[in-house]
Order: C-alpha cells, then sequence, then structure tokens
C-alpha cells in the first residue's frame, strides 16, 4: 500500500506544470503606448480601466513591440520614506527673555530632516526657531528654516509640533519658541529622516451626493473589486475654513473600516497666520459599497462638493530604444508576474517623458487558455480510481501470502 501511494505521488508531482509562459493570444485587452519622447525614458499612469481589467496586483500586465516583450518597471508613487524616529536628549532646557530655549544632542543620528516635539501645552500658536553646530548653544551656529507649532484645543482643531529643516548632520540644535510654551511643557523630542516625495493618487470608483442624517453627513460608494483603494479624499468649498471633523467608513454590514480626521485651519494669532489641511481619510484593501459617515457633532454641515476614492498613483517606466509606439496587453489570471532586470536595476530619470494611452479595446487574437492543469487533476477520478485498483490488488496479494505461511 506504501508503495502504491508513493507512487501515485510522484505522478501527481511530476505531472505539475510550472507558471504558464506569457503569448499575445490569451491576453483579454490591449491599448496601443504612444512614445512621447523615443530617446528617454517613458512612462504611462495606471488608469481606472486598466485597475478594473487586470490582476490586482497588476502582475499580467506586458509591453510588446510587434511580438517582441519590452521590460518595464511597475513604481507606486507613495509619500516619501521615514527612517525609524530615534529619541534625542533635551539639554539646557529653560527660559530666556521669557522664551523657552533648550539644546538637541543629536549624537547617534547620521542625517536627519524632521523634529517631532512632545509638548504639554494648549491653547498657543509660536515660531519655533533652530541653529545647529558643533556644541550647545548658539555660539557659532547655522540659522536653520523656523517653523510654526500650534496648539487649538479650546477651538478643537487639533496641534502641531513638527519640525521641518533641510537634511542636517549637526551634532547639537538649538530651538527657542517664540510664545505660549514653557519649559515644563517641553516633554521629550524625537527626530528622522523624511524623504521629499510628495504621493500621487488615481481617482478610481464613485460616490454618491451627500446627505445629511441626524449630527452626521453620509455618503455611499462604491469602490470597485479586487482594487487597492488608499483613501477617500474630499472636496471642501475653499471658504469654508477653520472646521475638523472624525470621519467612519463602513460596510453594508456595519463594520468598521476605517477612520479619520479631516480639517482645513486658517488662523490668525499673535500676528502669525497658519494655515493647514487635511482632506483624506486613508483606506486599505477595501472594495465594494460603503458608508463615509461625517460627524458633525453641533457644528453646520461641511459644504462637500465631491467625494472621490482614490489608489495610489501606480507608473509603469520603459526605455523606448527610439521605438515610437508599443501595446500593453493585459487580462490573463492564470500569468505569474514578470522578473524583468530592468526592474531590479530601475532608477527613474529626473524627467522622464509621459507616454499617452489609447483606448482599452479587446484584443483581436484573444482566445482561452486550453486546460493547463496537470493531468491527476483533470482525471481525479481516474486517478483515485487506479489507487483503489492497486490496494485491492496488494491487499489480495498480501492475504494469498498469508495463507499459504499458514498453510505451510
Amino acid at each position: 500500500m506504501r508503495l502504491a501511494l508513493a507512487l501515485a505521488l510522484i505522478t501527481v508531482l511530476a505531472d505539475m506544470p510550472g507558471p504558464p509562459p506569457p503569448a499575445i493570444r490569451y491576453f483579454a485587452l490591449t491599448r496601443e503606448v504612444h512614445v512621447s519622447d523615443p530617446g528617454k525614458q517613458n512612462y504611462f499612469v495606471i488608469d481606472e480601466e486598466i485597475w478594473r481589467h487586470s490582476r490586482s496586483d497588476l502582475g499580467d500586465l506586458r509591453l510588446y513591440d510587434g511580438q517582441s516583450p519590452v521590460q518595464y518597471a511597475l513604481s507606486e508613487q507613495r509619500e516619501g520614506v521615514a527612517s525609524d524616529e530615534v529619541d534625542v536628549k533635551i539639554l539646557n532646557l529653560g527660559t530666556v527673555s521669557g522664551h523657552t530655549e533648550f539644546d538637541l544632542d543629536m549624537q547617534g543620528t547620521a542625517e536627519y530632516n524632521r523634529i517631532r516635539l512632545r509638548l504639554d501645552a494648549h491653547d498657543f500658536v509660536g515660531t519655533a526657531s533652530i541653529s545647529g553646530g558643533d556644541g550647545p548653544g548658539r555660539a557659532a551656529s547655522v540659522e536653520l528654516p523656523a517653523s510654526t507649532v500650534y496648539d487649538f484645543s479650546k477651538e478643537r482643531l487639533g496641534s502641531n509640533s513638527l519640525l521641518k529643516l533641510p537634511s542636517s548632520n549637526f551634532r547639537f540644535l538649538h530651538v527657542k519658541i517664540s510664545a505660549g510654551v514653557r519649559p515644563q511643557d517641553v516633554k521629550s523630542a524625537g527626530v528622522y529622516q523624511q524623504h521629499d516625495q510628495q504621493a500621487s493618487w488615481t481617482p478610481i470608483g464613485s460616490c454618491a451626493a451627500p446627505q445629511q442624517k441626524d449630527r452626521g453627513t453620509i455618503v455611499i460608494c462604491n469602490l470597485p473589486d479586487h482594487l487597492p483603494v488608499s483613501q477617500i479624499a474630499f472636496e471642501v468649498v475653499a471658504s469654508q475654513v477653520n472646521f475638523r471633523r472624525s470621519v467612519t467608513v463602513d460596510d453594508g454590514k456595519g463594520v468598521r473600516l476605517g477612520t479619520g480626521d479631516i480639517s482645513r485651519v486658517r488662523i490668525s494669532r499673535q500676528g502669525t497666520l497658519f494655515t493647514d489641511e487635511h482632506l483624506a481619510v486613508p483606506l486599505a484593501g477595501v472594495s465594494g459599497p460603503v458608508t463615509v459617515t461625517i460627524d458633525n457633532g453641533d457644528n453646520p454641515a461641511l459644504a462637500i462638493e465631491r467625494v472621490q476614492p482614490q489608489v495610489t498613483e501606480h507608473r509603469v517606466y520603459f526605455d523606448p530604444n527610439g521605438r515610437t509606439g508599443l501595446k500593453l496587453y493585459y487580462g490573463d489570471e492564470k500569468l505569474a508576474p514578470p522578473v524583468y532586470d530592468y526592474a531590479r536595476f530601475f532608477r527613474a530619470e529626473a524627467q522622464p517623458a509621459v507616454a499617452g494611452l489609447g483606448p482599452d479595446s479587446p484584443n483581436p487574437f484573444h482566445q482561452p487558455r486550453p486546460d493547463e492543469r496537470p493531468w491527476s487533476e483533470r482525471h481525479k477520478a481516474v486517478l483515485w480510481g487506479a489507487m483503489l485498483v492497486t490496494v485491492l490488488a496488494l491487499s489480495y496479494v498480501a492475504v494469498r501470502s498469508l495463507r499459504v505461511t499458514t498453510v505451510g
């Protein structure tokens, strides 16, 4: 019996095929790619049509020049990645001429451009002046750009204590806060490096017009299936300022899928005008119909012009090498993602050309892939029947051998 099972297992494993190779005839859809500059790196953006009809990981995208494949690199336009935040020592914390001042010991941090202060102060707006040098204090220091810090707890408009500066490696930083923060309010400080790259977004899906219900604004959105929706963005009329609202996103069964806040602040305090806005709620792996609820509390409803689901912009980079037109094919669920040297060593040029995409159309050569399952998967009944016959035969032989031995 063990021999029969081993033989059957060997048959199954030997019959398992590898990933199917790409072939133009197996792609359901195609689009013209119009190269804008054949002598430099080009890219095009994955739009909603491609997202809807390709695999969710975009692993079935292929570029062709006639019958010849063209290598490419897929790049996601996320916000700049930050290094791990590291706590730094606060030295010489005190008051100078009525202002809170202190030094930060940056030992162990090779390079940084963000400082996060943890402050226990409320209802203030101040300016944090920063200088850097090789020793503590302001002697022989280099002036760096100032940052605005604030807390609008009374107005329920949030707070900010993040200081932004150019990439630096000063051994010490000296910080002076103009007003509103006492030395005892400065609890700790962390530092990290943030790569300056703004995220880009592609609109996808749709939302109905906002409806008012009790103290909330309700928006029903339809997120396409299998697409990696990244956030829901809100457009609020420009004249509406100084608001902060909690937002929740639920599915049709009331399961919470995401939460966040949207806000726009424009306040003048002590001669300083501060403006800031955050008008998107992050999501991850959400699809289908969702209910977006904006909690207005005791405030009037926001004048919302539009609500739009978005996905992080994905770009396909490639080198035309003199070619002016290529074709994009997609819509083959069985393909494995490509493995290209071009992608392994990819680096986006400073000013790549933007290629155009024609409308999607059915591939005129399309035909369904043949059933490429192994023989054992396609004929399970035959395989198990053969195994059963083998087991019965072996059992019969074993029983006969036992009887002969007993008789002898």
